[in-house]
């Protein structure tokens, strides 16, 4: 961490939050630096000029003097390229074998030396030198990759030379330079929590603890990790035993305005007039990522494009590209790093969390679910936090977990995993830089198969803290270690709109009283409540500092108001079944930047504080004190208040009431949205649409908490003399709804 760093730290956190931060990354320096031999002499390396091509199945392979590059355009229009001899495989990241190449793309010469390949969805250029340009079929460029430089030993078999050199992989410092459009805004590299929008500045890549923790760094003895928190959360449900061990830990220096990430992964998400693609450097080295936003020129004046550097201390330097619609381009990348994993019915209900008990914490919980069931809120889940007792007391929790569940409520347990030491195996240097970033994947994965192999007619339930690209595979994640106050608050929507745009859509802050920061107040805590369930994974967190924790302990309005957003959650119930069983389709996530279907509207790009729910919903939580109104920067269309049923045309930005009880939440003009009818049932609540325009929408039913295919139903909206009509499209056409429709907006 330098000077600017610090200062950033201390300016955004406060001294505390910034002197923690400080300390924890000069002790993740001073773990890192043990055993790590020193650098010897290193030379620069350039590829140098291109000097041949060997065209293959999608792409092929050209050398330069000091170098080779191999390309590949897939069927779907996905772009690989690898340095050296570096391929596909083996990958962290991918789900299985990489993906077929496009028969019809194939390497042909291009102008000044340099060659290209040209497909149905995009076109990639090579130049003599090195660099590689991703262009849309229509020519405009989306991103231009300058040519690399590398650090190697001097000395070491295999590098410098262009037959590969897998060998130097784990000791060859690179840096890769990029260009963007001038327009361009970046997203993603992970949960941050300074913002959707990734401003100038420097990211780290190294996961790291949580604020809350003691902070240690990597052991050297049987088990690595650290941290605050417990590694995962798992389980049916059931009361099986679970095992524990050290805290798997990671770490991380952070950019402008975040705290360390949990969940940091080199994927971004790039949005300009040109259109939108997704680049993930596949390499799981400590590095760090540097961007700068372009600038237009004004007049006759010329643009300054955005750009983009990524350095790893090592590894391959291969790179993968999605073009397209932001939806395209998560299909895309679920298709190259796995689809998202289904949670149970039941986890998309409200959750709660039991922090800091002692042996008695089966009386606790307990206690809690009663709670709930006294004052009138549903709870599907309870999380046995950190404290609670696990190996010892495993009769009790079994028999607590089948008591409860016979109530329609689950117990989660929590499961820390450790990574054993080989005596005698490669140095704790090259093993430890390469892996910290997967670590929590491997774990995930780990977790998520012995579940299937325990009850393999459920599907897991798995909730990872730290991973990397790929654990959408797995299960979910959820965040916390946010600053303190206000600012966490905005820092958790940013935390779960960027996981989404990484691919990882199941997510969601924990809601915490007054324990977390020494002084949450009622205001605040409501806020923090109202927020959260709109989001995924909504769970509350109850902890052991003073102070009011539960909703009915801030008094009988704030209860009230939790009440009231609780209620509209459940109410929606199939709606989020739809989000989830979507995401699991197509990969799209359930929470979406507000420029999720017109990226081209420059004016949504930067907006940050609301977000869509799926296609049918905008939302905009308070997320500063005192509000009671709030503007809101509306997508193209009509959109309804769903409070008050007041019509507003977008694009454009509207001011709307936002009063302590509930925030402005908006449908969409011809929505068909799937809720929970008083009778359980579901029911399609249809905004009325335009007056010459359709609408629509998708329902997926619940088919329960196993692994039963589910169908996609395809509903339209119309207005017929005045009269909403909504029907179901099948493959015959248009038939009746088939469930109770219920019209709002006229």
């Amino acid at each position: 961490m330098d000077g600017r760093e610090l200062l950033r730290s201390m300016k955004v956190f406060g001294s505390v939050e910034g002197l923690r931060t400080v300390r924890s990354a000069w002790r993740q320096r001073r773990t890192d630096a043990w055993g790590a031999p020193p650098r010897g002499p290193e030379r620069a390396r350039v590829p140098g000029l291109a000097e041949a091509a060997e065209p293959a199945p999608g792409g092929g392979t050209i050398r330069f003097a000091r170098s080779s590059l191999r390309l590949c355009v897939s069927a779907g229009g996905t772009v690989f390229w690898g340095w050296d001899g570096a391929g596909p495989l083996p990958s962290y990241a991918l789900a299985g074998g990489a993906p077929e190449p496009d028969p019809r793309a194939a390497l042909e010469p291009d102008t000044d030396g340099g060659w290209r390949i040209v497909s149905e969805r995009v076109t990639v250029a090579v130049s003599r030198h090195g660099a590689v340009e991703v262009r849309t079929p229509g020519g405009l460029l989306l991103r231009r990759d300058l040519p690399p430089r590398w650090w190697e030993p001097v000395g070491v078999a295999g590098v410098g030379d262009s037959s590969g050199a897998a060998d130097s992989f784990g000791v060859a410092r690179w840096v890769q330079r990029s260009e963007v459009p001038a327009d361009a805004r970046f997203f993603g590299l992970g949960g941050r929590s300074g913002g959707l929008r990734l401003r100038d500045g420097s990211y780290g890549l190294r996961r790291t603890a949580s604020r809350r923790g003691s902070g240690g760094g990597e052991g050297r003895g049987a088990g690595l990790g650290s941290g605050s928190g417990p590694g995962l959360r798992l389980g049916f449900g059931s009361g099986s035993r679970l095992g524990s061990g050290s805290k798997l830990g990671s770490g991380s220096r952070s950019g402008p305005g975040d705290v360390p990430p949990h969940l940091a992964m080199p994927v971004q998400f790039v949005v300009s007039d040109a259109g939108t693609h997704l680049v993930f450097h596949d390499n799981s080295w400590d590095g760090r990522v540097t961007l700068s936003e372009g600038e237009e020129g004004a007049g006759s004046g010329h643009d300054r494009p955005g750009t983009g550097e990524v350095r790893m201390e090592g590894g391959p330097l291969r790179c993968w590209v999605v073009v397209g619609t932001p939806a395209r381009v998560l299909h895309g990348w679920a298709a190259l790093t796995g689809a998202p994993a289904l949670p149970p019915s039941w986890a998309l209900g409200p959750q709660h969390a039991r922090a800091g008990a002692d042996s008695g914490g089966v009386a606790e919980v307990r206690r809690a679910v009663d709670a709930y069931r006294e004052h009138g809120l549903p709870l599907s889940v309870v999380h046995l936090d950190d404290g609670h007792p696990d190996a010892g007391h495993s009769d009790d929790l079994s028999g607590l977990a089948e008591e409860l569940r016979k109530e329609d409520v689950r117990l989660v347990a929590v499961a820390d995993p450790v990574v054993r030491a080989e005596p005698g195996g490669r140095p704790h240097d090259a093993d430890r830089r390469e892996a910290r970033g997967v670590r929590g994947l491997a774990a995930a994965r780990a977790g998520y198969e012995g579940l299937r192999r325990l009850r393999p007619d459920e599907r897991p339930f798995l909730l990872s803290r730290s991973g990397w690209a790929g654990v959408q595979r797995y299960g979910g994640t959820w965040t916390d270690g946010l600053p303190a106050g206000w600012p966490g608050l905005r820092a958790s929507l940013s935390l779960v709109l960027g996981l989404g745009l990484c691919g990882v859509p199941y997510s969601g802050p924990d809601v915490e009283g007054s324990g977390a920061d020494g002084g949450s107040s009622p205001e605040l805590f409501l806020r923090r409540y109202q927020l959260a369930a709109w989001l995924p994974l909504f769970r509350t967190r109850a902890g052991t500092g003073p102070g009011p924790h539960e909703p009915w302990e801030y008094g009988p309005e704030i209860a009230e108001y939790a009440r009231v957003a609780l209620a509209e959650r459940e109410r929606l119930r199939p709606y989020f079944t739809t989000l989830a069983r979507l995401a699991r389709m197509t990969g799209a996530p359930y929470v979406r930047p507000v420029w999720w279907g017109t990226p081209e509207d420059r004016a949504l790009r930067d907006c940050e504080d609301a977000f869509l729910l799926g296609d049918s919903l905008l939302v905009a939580p308070v997320l500063t004190h005192g509000t009671d109104r709030r503007a809101v920067r509306l997508p193209r269309g009509r959109w309804y208040d769903t409070a008050t049923g007041r019509a507003y045309e977008g694009p454009g930005q509207v001011l709307l009431d936002a009063p302590l009880s509930r925030v402005p939440v908006l449908a969409r003009a011809g929505t068909v949205l799937p809720v929970r009818g008083e009778e359980g049932g579901t029911v399609l609540e249809v905004w009325a649409p335009a007056a010459g325009r359709t609408g629509g929408g998708l329902v997926v039913r619940d088919t329960g908490d196993g692994w039963e295919p589910a169908e996609i139903e395809r509903y339209q909206s119309r207005l017929v003399d005045g009269r909403v009509v909504v029907e179901r499209v099948t493959d015959d056409g248009a038939a009746e709804a088939g469930l109770p429709v219920r019209v709002r907006g006229i």
